[in-house]
């Protein structure tokens, strides 16, 4: 029987409830949310906002300056504390809303908890339409925040304050569930934000969220084990789902004991130490040489963690061995079995160590492991050759990555970035020492991630050197969280690389025989050219900035700035064709089957006889 009641408003009662939730983080129990971003609007700043206000010294509030931004923040969050604890984001309806959609979307991809608290319209209807209210002339009910709806693993509008009850608890469920992890949005009305419920006291009390390790089924294990004990060329492709499961130590364990290389996705990457025997590296359209031959031999591929994207797989044609099979060890059994894969549906530390339990005294064979181990010294000296110092005045990414590696590079260092060319680069060349020090968005490649997510980062791990390496291109779409960083003493070190456009789709465009068109900023249509100063647009938002003109510069400057305390923003001016020719695999982009353009033609040639090694189905 409940003990009582306490009297308050739906947003109080949101509030009140989230500082409830709490868990256990290296024995030590912590509130489950780090803090709520928001911006404030019509729609959320009278309920919502005074209800943020009243617990703002249990539950911090930050204010942001972009909606995107703050919800990338939250998510990067999460994804640096491997799911263990993320955050909220409210805004006001309409644009502010909508503009968290994208990142929404990003979450979902990824697999990663946040949840987004929109403003919505009046449930009563009554000043029918409101700002900023969208109207479908056939769905009196429908608004803004059904954007929401397939970007969200649980979505629900809290139309009444009692709503709330089921629909927080549902959200926690899902927000904690390791295979339906993703973002919840819950739609709070704005007249019933302001409305007072007798909410039971029950409702919130302090509850305890721990990390569930799923148990395989007994028929899947063995099933798993009989097939791993056939293998003679097996390789594991370790996914995002190893660090979220804390796994790097049993996946370690379970390589070493049984003589199995490793190649890394973009989520996995950092699951083991990048100097690790058996660590292979990156794979697939970006891998490295030595991950890609071992793929392309290997009988059984053991993905554990991965969804297993076109990236990782080459869009199905990097793996040409003919009696291939896939074992999918994975929390969600909707990866778990993807492409006629063997399902062993478990958390994946627990999945290991019983896999290696039942393995017993298996190991792939010597001459395989020893391939292995001679692919990834001759990858290394093609690794070091593409980062090595340069004094070309305009570097590649990889010679830019490299003077981080020399000037940054370490055990307390976290890499951030996200779309355009870089990713491919930073996955075979960046070099981690420890579980999340490469964190990367590149689920839904999100252009404008990386300033903000490494904000996220930063909040989440703020002992660690943050090194945010980003384009121009992506920079330029969003990188007002600069201020926020400042703003909160987020010291954050920004390396900017500035090749004047989209430089990795103009190379993809040239790739399928296009023109150069409408990706450098020369190639696109204009009447002068902008002059962009970075440095200076930095420092107009707070950060400390210089704009270098060399290799040799940028070690300085970052070695100079290591013990700034705000956050610094470096600019180099890079060559935007150059990229590391080793490693690397086909990547399925159709080209056009008609055209009047002999490149295009050419390319379709090339493109056809590529598909003919894809593995349908």
């Amino acid at each position: 029987m409940d003990r009582g009641t306490v009297r308050l408003t739906m947003a109080q009662a949101v509030a009140r409830f989230l500082t409830r939730q709490k868990t256990v983080i290296e024995g030590e129990t912590v509130p489950i949310f780090g803090g709520v971003f928001a911006i404030f609007g019509h729609g959320n700043v009278a309920g919502v906002g005074e209800a943020l206000y009243g617990i703002k010294d249990e539950l911090p509030t930050y204010r942001a300056q972009n909606e995107q931004g703050m919800a990338n923040a939250a998510i990067a969050f999460a994804k640096a504390s491997f799911r263990r604890r993320f955050m909220a984001c409210t805004t006001s309806i309409g644009p502010g809303a909508l503009n968290m959609v994208t990142s929404a979307a990003l979450a979902h991809v990824n697999r990663l908890p946040v949840l987004l608290l929109p403003g919505d319209v009046f449930a009563n209807r009554r000043p029918d339409p409101v700002l900023q209210q969208i109207e479908d002339f056939s769905d009196g009910a429908a608004t803004a925040n059904d954007c929401f709806r397939p970007v969200s693993r649980y979505f629900d509008r809290i139309t009444r304050p009692e709503q709330i009850i089921p629909a927080l608890r549902r959200a926690m469920q899902v927000l904690t569930d390791p295979a339906d992890c993703g973002p919840v949005t819950l739609a709070l009305c704005q007249d019933v934000q302001a409305e007072a419920y007798d909410y039971p006291e029950s409702f919130f009390e302090e509850k305890i969220w721990l990390l569930r390790r799923q148990r395989p089924d007994e028929d899947e294990l063995a099933g798993a084990i009989a097939a791993l004990q056939a293998a003679k060329k097996p390789v594991i492709i370790a996914g995002g789902g190893v660090l979220y499961s804390e796994a790097s130590a049993a996946l370690r364990d379970f390589a070493e004991t049984h003589g199995i290389p490793v190649v890394e996705t973009q989520a996995g990457k950092s699951s083991l130490p990048h100097d690790h025997a058996l660590n292979m590296g990156s794979v697939g359209v970006t891998g490295t040489s030595a991950s890609n031959a071992l793929a392309e031999e290997a009988d059984l591929v053991l993905a554990v963690g991965t969804r297993l994207q076109d990236f990782t797989t080459g869009s199905w044609a990097l793996f040409k061995n003919e009696g291939l099979k896939i074992l999918g060890l994975n929390i969600q059994p909707f990866d778990a079995a993807k492409h006629a894969g063997l399902p062993l549906v478990a958390d994946a530390r627990v999945g290991l160590e019983l896999l290696s339990a039942g393995l017993g005294a298996y190991r792939a064979p010597v001459d395989w492991t020893d391939k292995a181990r001679n692919g990834k010294a001759g990858w290394i000296e093609a690794a070091d050759k593409a980062i090595a110092p340069t004094n070309a005045a305009l570097p590649s990414d990889a010679q830019v990555i490299g003077a981080v590696l020399r000037a940054r590079g370490g055990s307390q260092t976290t890499l951030v970035c996200a779309a355009g060319g870089l990713p491919g680069e930073l996955h075979k060349l960046w070099r981690p020492e420890k579980p999340g020090g490469y964190h990367m968005e590149y689920g839904f490649s999100t252009m404008g991630y990386e300033v903000a997510g490494g904000l996220g980062v930063k909040l989440a791990k703020p002992e660690d050197d943050v090194i945010v390496m980003v384009g121009d291109g992506s920079y330029m779409m969003l990188n007002s969280e600069i201020a926020s960083s400042i703003m909160l003493g987020a010291k954050l070190t920004i390396v900017l690389l500035d090749n004047a456009g989209y430089g990795c789709i103009n190379r993809l465009q040239m790739a399928t025989g296009g023109a150069n068109f409408n990706n450098l900023l020369k190639d696109s249509h204009h009447i002068e050219l902008p002059g962009i100063d970075f440095a200076a647009h930095a420092a107009a938002m707070g950060a400390v900035a210089r704009k270098v003109a060399s290799i040799a510069e940028l070690e300085a400057a970052l070695a100079e700035t290591k013990t700034e305390t705000r956050t610094t923003v470096i600019v180099i001016d890079t060559d935007p064709l150059i990229t590391t020719e080793a490693g690397g695999h086909w990547w399925d982009v159709a080209v056009p089957e008609v055209s009047a353009r002999e490149p295009v033609n050419a390319a379709r040639a090339a493109y056809e006889k590529a598909l003919s090694a894809q593995r349908f189905g």
